[in-house]
């Protein structure tokens, strides 16, 4: 079942093609709306009136507040130094790692195409351009692009 039954969901949430999404153990909050072939997963918070594109992957520790906007194809991460496997070969566990949580703040707006590093939080009404690696906060207001990602201007100042 694409859509667990330990998912919350609020008021007129709307799931687009919800055969071909895959939630669980998340909260989506009231009047979000999610494309086809997104994953959310157990643990991520997502708040009201948030648009999510198609192809989006957002992993656990990614806490979303209201009216954020997640173009198509972005994605987040949430380990700084991944691995499959532990120094002794084996393959690493839970315990084998350490979940550095993202951020984005009300309002802001991620590309399409953009990744979101781990341990990031993105600023109020602040702007990810298509395409772009985010590798450091972003403050309040500002539009970053490219790679890593650098302050290109001001929402207030369009």
């Amino acid at each position: 079942m694409p859509i667990a039954a330990d998912v919350t969901l609020g008021a007129k949430v709307r799931v687009f093609w919800p055969q071909l999404v895959n939630l669980y153990g998340c909260v989506i909050g009231e009047e979000t709306q999610i494309g086809p072939f997104v994953e959310i997963q157990r643990g991520v918070r997502i708040g009201a009136r948030c648009k999510i594109s198609s192809h989006a992957f957002i992993c656990e520790g990614v806490t979303l507040e209201d009216g954020v906007f997640v173009g198509h194809g972005v994605m987040f991460t949430n380990d700084r130094y991944p691995r499959a496997t532990t120094p002794q070969g084996a393959l690493q566990s839970a315990e084998d790692w350490e979940l550095r949580p993202i951020r984005v703040r009300r309002g802001a707006s991620i590309g399409s195409n953009a990744t979101v590093l781990a341990g990031v939080t993105l600023g109020r009404e602040a702007m990810v351009g298509a395409g772009a690696v985010v590798t450091h906060d972003v403050p309040d207001y500002a539009i970053v692009a490219g790679v890593p990602a650098r302050v290109v201007g001001d929402v207030r100042e369009r």
